[in-house]
């Protein structure tokens, strides 16, 4: 499929439907743009006062997402100080993930983020339900809203509700905080969800034990016998093997210099290859200790070590594995690409029902597009919810002390303080390197 060509179309399309909108005047009431970006917007937002009668539960949940995103706010603000300093300390090629357009989280232009169908539906699926959450909120505190839509720029970039600005001025305090802060609540919470269904999917699946060949070590004996990756081993030296452990009970019989035939399955075709087995990297053997045995020079994907290793990102370190997935690529994390993306290794495990890979990947992507934006808009800095709640929070301590005029100065210093450090994190890999 000739994506280029799809781009294409679509941009012309687009140009197309504004210039008729623009000229003809038609939806006027429904459209405007700022610039190239089109704003579609409704005034039937009735939808929000469904939720009226529920206020005592969504004032407490909307409490409890405040508490949220002060944690999210504090935490994010630490890693990014602590982010600008080893920035400082490592001094970075401007490469990978320090490319500036791998610090955007928008898929096809993030190297990391695919545009795939999972990704686009996550990434809408953030939009509307932190928008819903502030129309929501909004109506909750008795703050009128008066549209609602979406923002295009040949796709949907945004969604935004515009409260009435007579109504969200008469509120303060914890009531405004609770609805500045309702989408990134709904984004976190969400994203939780997505985070432990997907997790309980994954411990659906079962893994096969194969010994399958996911990689070969750069100048080992099957790299240089030319073995490819993603193949099964179905022989070795004409006895059949089903596992792993047929293979190396096979090879644990070997020494340095042993000829061994290697007969693998790829794409439904068996091809055999003669090895010549090695001596065993002092890199390996100083972590597992000496081996008499020849070496071959691959390794396999653990379909089993896969699944036990999400079993355990509920924990601390395993949900920060989690959020690194898409820019690991250490042999580990590369073995892990098949949660989010689509990979050959999914044939290395039994499916419990037909498109079950792509309901795995529309949760990751749910769950990690949610908390990321979710904790990124937490940042206490203007324009950000995170900042807007700072300067609400900032206000109500100074004011009732005389010192609400220092209340816009504090925002202010902070908002560029962190804004700075932002810029550093994308600056730096280049003006360190000119």
């Amino acid at each position: 499929m000739d994506w280029a060509l799809i781009a294409a179309l679509l941009i012309a399309v687009y140009i197309l439907a504004a210039a008729y909108v623009r000229k003809s005047g038609r939806f006027g009431d429904h459209i405007a743009f700022y610039g190239p970006i089109m704003m579609i917007r409704t005034t039937k937002v009735r939808i929000f006062d469904v939720f009226i009668p529920y206020s005592r539960i969504l004032r407490a949940y909307g409490t409890f997402g405040v508490v949220m995103v002060v944690v999210a706010a504090v935490l994010m603000t630490l890693m990014l100080v602590l982010s600008f300093r080893l920035t400082l300390l490592i001094q970075p090629e401007p490469t990978g993930i320090y490319k500036p357009q791998n610090i955007l989280l928008l898929p096809g232009i993030n190297e990391y983020v695919p545009s795939t169908f999972a990704v686009w539906f996550a990434f809408f699926l953030t939009l509307a339900i932190h928008e819903f959450g502030h129309g929501v909120l909004c109506r909750i505190e008795k703050i009128r809203v008066k549209s609602a839509g979406l923002l295009y720029a040949v796709i949907p970039i945004g969604a935004f509700v515009e409260p009435d600005e007579e109504d969200a001025e008469k509120v303060h305090g914890l009531a405004k905080a609770r609805m500045l802060g309702a989408g990134i609540t709904n984004n976190i919470v969400v994203g939780v969800v997505c985070f432990a269904l997907f997790i309980s999917a994954v411990g659906m699946a079962t893994p096969l034990d194969l010994p399958a060949i996911y990689g070969v070590y750069e100048g080992g004996p099957a790299n240089t016998a030319g073995v490819p990756t993603q193949s099964v081993i179905t022989e070795v030296n004409g006895i059949d093997v089903a596992t792993r452990y047929d293979v190396s009970a096979l090879l644990n019989a070997t020494e340095p210099g042993d000829q061994i035939s290697l007969t693998v399955e790829k794409d439904g075709v068996d091809s055999t290859y003669p090895i010549t087995l090695a001596e065993w990297p002092q890199a390996i053997t100083n972590v597992s200790g000496p081996r008499d045995s020849g070496y071959m020079g691959i390794y396999y994907y653990d379909a089993g070590a896969v699944q036990a290793t999400v079993g355990e990102m509920f924990s601390p370190i395993g949900f920060l594995r989690f959020v690194t997935i898409p820019f690991d690529t250490s042999i580990g994390g590369q073995q892990l690409k098949v949660l989010a993306f689509a990979t050959p290794a999914t044939a290395y495990f039994e499916e419990p029902f037909p498109l079950f890979w792509g309901v795995v990947h529309l949760l990751f992507w749910s769950a990690w597009i949610n908390i990321n934006v979710g904790i990124f808009n937490a940042i206490p800095m203007v324009p950000l919810d995170g900042g807007y709640i700072l300067k609400e929070g900032v206000d109500r301590v100074l004011e009732p002390r005389g010192m609400g005029r220092y209340a816009q100065t504090i925002v202010f210093t902070v908002s560029w303080l962190i804004l700075s450090m932002m810029i550093g994190l994308i600056a730096l890999p280049y003006l360190l390197h000119l």
